[in-house]
């Protein structure tokens, strides 16, 4: 699997509850917007880019990439940005990250791919070692495009955990040693220590 294989996608649009509602791709990190900082260090990883989002969508366009909304009504969670994307994926394989952590790997999308090659899985999920066990990141996954009406007909009946349906299929799970890499801005005092990090 080559980089070419493999379109990227921002998930940016929930509802940044644990934030005060605010649009959380939009608050900034050192000037610049999560969605986008998540948007730079994907870009040399991925063939292309999309963008899932549900409000601002004018300015999430200003980023370079693809916005789309949700696949379906009332923000059913980080599956319905996958959907979206995987309708329109043009790749044999969609790799999401969430806005909110900026921090991912730089061979994120190479070492997923790798892993989902070898173990000839149709999901590859990253993971961190929390205390000694291991803890899957779901919304770090690398799902092939064929999975998209699968996905469709698993929210079609009220499915709604990433978890849950990457469990459904031939599941590769990657660990990374560096948990801090994985760390999420889910509120403003998040945001606030990545701002000194």
């Amino acid at each position: 699997m080559t980089r070419d294989d493999i379109t990227g996608l921002v998930l940016a649009g929930g509802r940044g509850q644990r934030m005060g509602g605010v649009d959380k791709g939009l608050q900034l990190l050192r000037g610049t917007p999560l969605a986008q900082v998540a948007l730079e260090r994907l870009r040399p990883q991925v063939a292309g880019l999309l963008v899932s989002a549900n409000r601002h969508q004018a300015t999430y366009a200003t980023f370079g990439a693809p916005v789309l909304p949700d696949a379906l009504p009332d923000h059913p969670g980080p599956l319905a940005g996958l959907l979206a994307a995987l309708r329109v994926c043009t790749t044999p394989w969609l790799l999401s990250v969430p806005c909110d952590t900026p921090a991912f790997p730089v061979d994120l999308a190479e070492r997923l791919g790798s892993a989902a090659s070898a173990e000839r899985a149709d999901i590859a999920m990253a993971a961190t070692l929390e205390d000694g066990r291991t803890q899957p990141q779901p919304v770090f996954c690398l799902v092939r495009s064929s999975l998209t009406a699968d996905l469709a007909d698993y929210m079609a009946q009220g499915g709604a955990s990433p978890r849950a349906w990457a469990g459904r299929h031939a599941l590769a799970l990657v660990p990374f040693d560096d948990a801090a890499a994985f760390f999420n801005a889910n509120t403003l005092d998040d945001l606030r220590r990545l701002q000194q990090g």
